[in-house]
This record gives C-alpha cells, structure tokens and sequence, in this order.
C-alpha cells in the first residue's frame, strides 16, 4: 500500500492475524451461526483482502473502494467455506472470491464497456474451462473449449479479451538490484522511432532541393515502381536521360542527407 496505514478508517498496522487453529475454530462456529465468530473471522482475514488489492495499486483507482470491494468477497468467501467439503486453507478458496470481486467491480466501472452478451460468453468459457479442467487434469486448449460450447475459435478469444483487465504501461514485469522494467519498456514502436522520425526529415529536405524534374522521375521510379523505359515515355525523354537524370538526383540526396 506504499506505506499507507490506513485504509477505509482501518489501521492496516494493527490488524489481527488469526492462527490456522483459530481459523480452523472460528469456522465451525460460523457453520453453527455464531455471528460473533463470523464477525471475528473476517476482522482477522482483513489482511488477505489488503494482499489481493496491493495488485491493482497504481491503476487510477481508489484503493478504499478496492479495499470495501474486497470485503465483500471476503465475506462470501467466510460464508461459504465448509471446513468438512473443501481440503484446502481459507485464504486458498478466498482468494478467488476477492479478486472476483474486485475484477468485476474495475470491469463494471471501466471507460471500455463490454456488452452483456459478451460478458455471458466469457463466463459460460470459464465455466467450461473449470469443468474441463476438474474432468481431465488440465486446461482445456481454445479448440476444445470452442467445440464444448459450439462457438468458433475467434469468439472464444474475443470474449476472454473482452473481460481482461487492462494492463497499465507503468506496471513493473521485472525488476533487479532497483532497475524495474515496465510494460512500455517491451512495448516497442519498429517504425515511429525518433531516428526513423528523424530520417523522414532529413529526406523531405533533401528532396526539396530537387528540381521538380528530378522529383516526378524518383517518384515514378521508387514509388510508383516504373522501370526507366516507362518513366521516358511519360515524361517525353529517353531513356539514357532518365537514366542520368535518376542518377543525379540519387547523387544529390546523398549529400544533403
């Protein structure tokens, strides 16, 4: 939280942290509703929530918002946590259930809406990843998936683009001994480089020193792609003309670049 303290009126700093055996306590006394156990085991999971926020930080987005978002799946997740059915800590099941809560909340609040058909395809994909992955012991390839729901390839891809989240240029992917590298710094642009940009320039200027003569025979040699037979009969010269004056002009742009 870059050295927040607090966060929704709540000191992060004096959070409680439960024990596996006081979870494990807690959670059986909520199956038996008790709410105090209820209200005490999510006071002391308040800390899973903090973790799963701290991954969208930097993003725009209010963290309070993140951090009540989260809440709420962190209160699902207490509730339906069944000690005697699932054989795995609570922070593995809750986790999910926050961080579901929180993509939704930033899908549903995001500038890019994402129509409600498209949102029922991708879930209807990820349902079927999960069931195919619970039967087989693997993650099903786009094919299969596309073949189980009986859509086609590319609105299998569309649709799990579609709910994504959007990744921020500035957000790390690396970092070593203080030097991070962000997304912008793998994201390179081949053809709108200053060298390139600056090329252009001193390409345009050269040309401009051209006469206009000069000018039509490269244009009607190097960008309409017309040989020098077809350039003198055009332009009304022979060809050893065009052939002398493309190799002046080519002379001359070589020197003022």
């Amino acid at each position: 939280m870059h050295g927040k303290v607090e966060i929704c009126g709540v000191n992060t700093a004096k959070l409680k942290v439960l024990k596996s055996s006081e979870m494990t306590e807690l959670l059986k006394r909520v199956k038996a509703g008790d709410e105090e156990a209820r209200q005490e085991m999510i006071e002391g999971n308040l800390r899973l929530v903090l973790s799963v926020i701290q991954r969208f930080a930097g993003r725009g987005v209010n963290m309070d918002d993140l951090f009540q978002v989260g809440c709420i799946g962190l209160v699902k997740a207490v509730d339906r946590f069944d000690c005697d059915q699932f054989e795995v800590r609570f922070s593995t099941y809750g986790v999910p259930l926050i961080l579901g809560e929180v993509r939704r909340f930033l899908r549903d609040s995001s500038s890019l809406r994402v129509s409600r058909s498209m949102r029922d395809t991708a879930y209807h994909i990820l349902q079927a990843k999960e069931q195919f992955a619970k039967d087989h012991q693997r993650e099903p390839t786009l094919e299969e998936i596309a073949k189980l729901l009986d859509l086609k390839r590319e609105e299998v891809v569309f649709a799990l683009d579609a709910i994504s989240d959007p990744v921020s240029l500035y957000e790390p992917v690396y970092s070593d001994s203080g030097d991070t590298v962000c997304v912008m710094d793998q994201v390179k642009d081949e053809k709108n480089t200053d060298d390139r940009w600056l090329e252009h320039l001193a390409l345009r200027d050269a040309m401009d020193r051209l006469t206009e003569r000069e000018r039509h025979i490269l244009e009607l040699r190097f960008y309409q792609g017309k040989t020098q037979m077809e350039v003198s009969e055009e332009v009304g010269i022979s060809q050893a003309q065009v052939s002398r004056l493309e190799k002046g002009a080519i002379q001359q742009l070589r020197k003022h670049i």
